[in-house]
C-alpha cells in the first residue's frame, strides 16, 4: 500500500487508548512536557557511616597455663600497649616445675656434652632442647629463657608479654585472680587502620561497586575528609534500616577516628555515557508497569509502557525500552490522562460486538461514539469543567 512497516512488539504496545484534549482544556488542566533526550548520569550519593574495627588487627591475650595473677602491669581499658610490653607477672607451679626440668636438662647437657658415646651427648641434647622448647610454647619469652640459663636459679612467677601493638578495648582479669589456660584475659585492637561501615540503601545499589572512591567527612568542628576505597560490599540487606553496608577502608595514623563515631560518607560514582533520560515525574508506577503519556500534537497522547534504569541526579532517570530520543513526555497532570485513558479504554471493552451477534460493525461503532459522548459530554462542557 506504499506505507513504511514498523514493527511494534508485545512489551512496547501502548498500554491504553490514543487521549485527544482540547488545549485550552490542556492548558487548565495545567499538563507540561519535556523532551525525551540523551545525556550524561551521573550520581553523587551521600550517606551515614559507623567507625569500626579493622577485624584482622583485633587480638586476644591469654595464658596457656593455669595460675595466679601476682601484678597487673597494664591495669585499664584504652590503654595503649606496644609489642613487647609487659602484661602480668603469673606464678604456677607447673611453671616452676618446667624451670626445674629445664635447669636439670641444662645441667645435664654441659656433663654429658664431653661424654665419648657420642649417642649419650646427643641425648642430653635433645633433652635440653625439649624442656627449652616446652617453656616457649607457654609464651615465656626467650629473655626470660636466657637468663634463666646464665642465673641457674628459678623465680616463682613469670612474665607474660603483649605479642602485638594496640589499644586495651576489653580486660577480663584483675591481680590476684586465679586464671586458666585458654580464658581471655585482654583484647587488644590496632586502630592505625580503620573500618568505615556506609549504609546504602537497595535502589542506589546499582550505583555502588567495590574498588570506588569515598570520602569520609568527620562530625566534629574542623575535621577535614579522610579519602578512602570500597573494599567490599556485604551480601545481604540489614533487616531493621533495610540497607546494605559497603566497607571503606581507612588509614588513621591520628586516631582521628574513633570506634563506634558516626561519619559522613560521600560515594563518588562512575558516570554512564550518553544515557536515554526523562524527567522522574513523567514515570507513573501501577504494579509491575511503568507508564509515561507521550504528547504526539494536536492535542493527542498516548500512553506508553516503558522499562526503566538508573536514578541519577536532577530528578532523571534512564529509559532503556519504549521511548526514543526526541520524543515529549508529560511531566505533570498524567495522572488525569491517566485515568481517563484507561476508563476509555474499558468502557471500548463493554461496548465491543460478540462475534456471533449480527449486529453490523456500523452500528455497533454509533452505538460506542454516543456513549463516550454522554459520558464525557461535548468540548464546551469540558472546558466550563475546568474553568
Amino acid at each position: 500500500m506504499g506505507m513504511d512497516l514498523v514493527p511494534v512488539y508485545e512489551d512496547e504496545a501502548p498500554s491504553g487508548a490514543i487521549i485527544s484534549i482540547d488545549p485550552v482544556t490542556s492548558q487548565n488542566m495545567g499538563v507540561r512536557t519535556a523532551r525525551v533526550e540523551r545525556r550524561d548520569l551521573s550520581r553523587s550519593i551521600r550517606t551515614v557511616g559507623l567507625v569500626g574495627y579493622e577485624e584482622p588487627r583485633q587480638y586476644s591475650i591469654n595464658s596457656k597455663i593455669d595460675g595466679w595473677v601476682e601484678q597487673l602491669y597494664v591495669n585499664t581499658t584504652g590503654e595503649m600497649v606496644k609489642k613487647g610490653q609487659a602484661l602480668l607477672d603469673i606464678y604456677s607451679p607447673d611453671l616452676v616445675a618446667a624451670q626445674e626440668e629445664f635447669l636439670l636438662a641444662l645441667e645435664s647437657r654441659d656433663t654429658l656434652a664431653s661424654s665419648p658415646f657420642a649417642e649419650i651427648a646427643e641425648g642430653a641434647q635433645r633433652l635440653y632442647q625439649a624442656s627449652r622448647k616446652r617453656l616457649k610454647l607457654w609464651d615465656i619469652s626467650e629473655r626470660q629463657i636466657r637468663r634463666l640459663e646464665k642465673t641457674r636459679q628459678v623465680k616463682k612467677t613469670l612474665t607474660l608479654y603483649a605479642g602485638y601493638q594496640g589499644i586495651v578495648t576489653m580486660k577480663m582479669v584483675n591481680e590476684g585472680m586465679f586464671i586458666k589456660a585458654g580464658v581471655e584475659l585482654f583484647k587488644i585492637s590496632d586502630i592505625s587502620k580503620v573500618w568505615v561501615y556506609a549504609d546504602i540503601y537497595e535502589y542506589e545499589l546499582p550505583w555502588v561497586k567495590v574498588g570506588q572512591q569515598a570520602s569520609v567527612e568527620l562530625p566534629f568542628v574542623g575535621g577535614e575528609p579522610v579519602q578512602g576505597t570500597i573494599s567490599y560490599i556485604y551480601p545481604y540487606v540489614e533487616s531493621k534500616t533495610r540497607t546494605v553496608k559497603a566497607r571503606i577502608d581507612l588509614d588513621n595514623p591520628d586516631f582521628e577516628l574513633k570506634p563506634d563515631m558516626y561519619v559522613n560518607v560521600r560515594l563518588r560514582t562512575e558516570t554512564v555515557r550518553d544515557a536515554l533520560v526523562v524527567p522522574i515525574e513523567a514515570v507513573l508506577h501501577s504494579g509491575d508497569k511503568k507508564t509515561v503519556f507521550v504528547a504526539l500534537g494536536e492535542g493527542k497522547f498516548e500512553p506508553r509502557q516503558v522499562k526503566t534504569g538508573l536514578q541519577g541526579k536532577d530528578n532523571l532517570i534512564e529509559i532503556k525500552q519504549g521511548l526514543l530520543r526526541g520524543d515529549r513526555v508529560v511531566v505533570s497532570a498524567q495522572f488525569m490522562l491517566d485515568s481517563e485513558s484507561k476508563l476509555r479504554e474499558a468502557i471500548q471493552k463493554m461496548l465491543e460486538p460478540k462475534k456471533d451477534e449480527d449486529t453490523a460493525p456500523r452500528a455497533g461503532h454509533a452505538m460506542e461514539d454516543e456513549a463516550l459522548d454522554d459520558l464525557f459530554g461535548d468540548e464546551e462542557e469540558m472546558e466550563d469543567l475546568f474553568k
